[in-house]
């Protein structure tokens, strides 16, 4: 198992090696929660091109844990990577003047999804750096990601591991005990948790995953039911949007004047 898993951690750093050197940019930036998916991420960044190069950033909202940016400070000062800290408070503030603003958590929420990604963007944009993504396999199938926020990225390096993975990969990657026991969050507000928020636990959404793409996704319990419903429901999360002069390219005559 040991070098199963070292030769997958060796690929995905290979990838993102790759990827830096032919997209011209001098350095890698992205966001760091505190939590275990950015951490691995990081972890690869670090290793793929030199911590010196990597810029990670920390964006709290009000309702953050404090205790949150404070591991993530840890984990950039272990990698050896720079850490910069950026509240979204006072673009959060912003939108709020919008007419008919409802602040319900479900707009809340996407809204400082992002937010948080048009700053780690603003600073590739500012240090010529590529934007690392953090999204797993297992929350990228369920749709649980918000459309150019979090799901945005230039080079996604942990999309193909699913959460168990992830962890296997943090163990590893020697990623700091406290980020690893630590309950999954988005941090969209007070008290959120992933599996809470989803239903279902990592391990039972990861087993529902792998036994549906074994059977065709067809699902055989109430879980796999469940996650497949998910799955369904947000694949326009996971397509590219239409593309009409593509479909009239291929097809013409597909649709009917209108």
């Amino acid at each position: 198992m040991a070098v199963e898993i070292g030769c997958r951690l060796g690929q995905i750093e290979q990838m993102i090696r790759y990827a830096y050197w032919n997209s011209g940019c001098t350095g890698i930036v992205l966001g760091v929660s505190g939590g275990v998916d950015s951490a691995v991420a990081a972890a690869f960044c670090c290793r793929a091109i030199g911590p010196e190069k990597v810029l990670g950033l920390s964006l709290p909202s009000a309702i953050s844990n404090p205790e949150d940016c404070k591991d993530a400070a840890t984990l950039c000062a272990q990698l050896g990577m720079n850490h910069r800290v950026v509240s979204i408070e006072p673009m959060l503030e912003g939108f709020k003047t919008i007419p008919g603003y409802s602040p319900s958590r479900y707009l809340t929420g996407n809204l400082m999804a992002r937010i948080r990604m048009a700053i780690v963007y603003y600073h590739a944009n500012s240090d010529h750096r590529l934007v690392c993504g953090t999204s797993n396999r297992s929350e990228y199938m369920l749709g649980y990601c918000t459309k150019f926020g979090d799901n945005a990225a230039d080079v996604q390096p942990i999309l193909h591991l699913y959460k168990d993975e992830v962890y296997e990969a943090a163990r590893e990657l020697d990623i700091p005990d406290i980020i690893i026991k630590k309950a999954p969050s988005a941090g969209l507000w007070e008290g959120q948790s992933d599996e809470g928020e989803i239903g279902l636990s990592y391990t039972e959404i990861d087993a529902s995953l792998r036994a549906l793409e074994l059977h065709q996704w067809k699902s055989t319990t109430t879980k796999e039911e469940k996650v497949l419903a998910m799955v369904k429901k947000s694949e326009h999360k996971r397509l590219t949007a239409p593309d009409l002069l593509a479909a009239l390219q291929k097809q013409p005559g597909i649709f009917p004047d209108c």
